[in-house]
């Protein structure tokens, strides 16, 4: 269904019937275009809003989003690459930290708000699944916000193969009370320094966060 909608918002942006900003039909419009239940269409949304791809505004609508680059990536950014844990944080130690030191320098206040609503979305969750998810979606919206378009191919490909088997079950048996409020703590740490303007501070806190991750995930180096 994910797939469906997306391609529905894609071929609106294509014949210019959608743009940045505009209103995107309602929940039961899209029930009845796509042929689909209440229910798959708001999961689908939902996922589309955790991407970065729409915004939802109660008691006005959802919204298509400004999106770096191409409105979207082509399927081998979508697409789990055989690949390790190992290799996975390795690759976000070198990507991950820059990223956020320019999104920093180059994020609208757009990008800011998006990146809070991830963080509090996360924040609020009160299951593992979900706060996988708005994490997942925070990191996107860091990305995003670095506006170079080649970087945020680059993170897609690489955040996708988190959608490995290994890796959930990795990160499923690594979880803990303990060590969901220390990555809060940390995005938290990430996101003041986005607002603060400071890419060193950025980058360090970003930094500091995946060797947490990593030693958490695989033990210490």
């Amino acid at each position: 269904m994910v797939r469906q909608l997306r391609g529905l918002l894609d071929d609106g942006v294509a014949d210019g019937t959608l743009g940045t900003g505009s209103k995107i039909p309602t929940e039961r419009a899209l029930c009845d275009t796509l042929q689909a239940s209440r229910t798959a269409v708001r999961g689908a949304l939902a996922e589309l809003e955790r991407e970065g791809r729409i915004t939802r505004h109660v008691g006005r609508g959802t919204f298509l989003a400004e999106l770096e680059g191409e409105a979207h990536l082509p399927d081998v950014a979508r697409t789990p690459l055989q690949t390790s844990p190992a290799e996975i944080m390795a690759t976000r130690l070198v990507l991950e930290p820059e990223i956020a030191a320019l999104a920093a320098r180059h994020a609208t206040q757009g990008d800011v708000e998006h990146v809070e609503h991830c963080l509090r979305r996360g924040n609020a969750t009160t299951t593992y699944e979900e706060f996988e998810a708005w994490d997942s979606a925070l990191h996107r919206a860091i990305a995003a916000a670095a506006h170079n378009g080649l970087l945020l191919r680059l993170f897609d490909t690489m955040n996708a193969a988190r959608d490995l088997p290994v890796w959930g079950s990795i990160k499923r048996r690594s979880a803990s009370p303990e060590r969901r409020r220390g990555y809060e703590c940390s995005h938290g740490e990430i996101v003041a320094a986005l607002l603060e303007r400071d890419p060193d501070a950025a980058r360090g806190h970003m930094r500091a966060h995946l060797v947490d991750v990593r030693t958490n995930l695989l033990g210490p180096p």
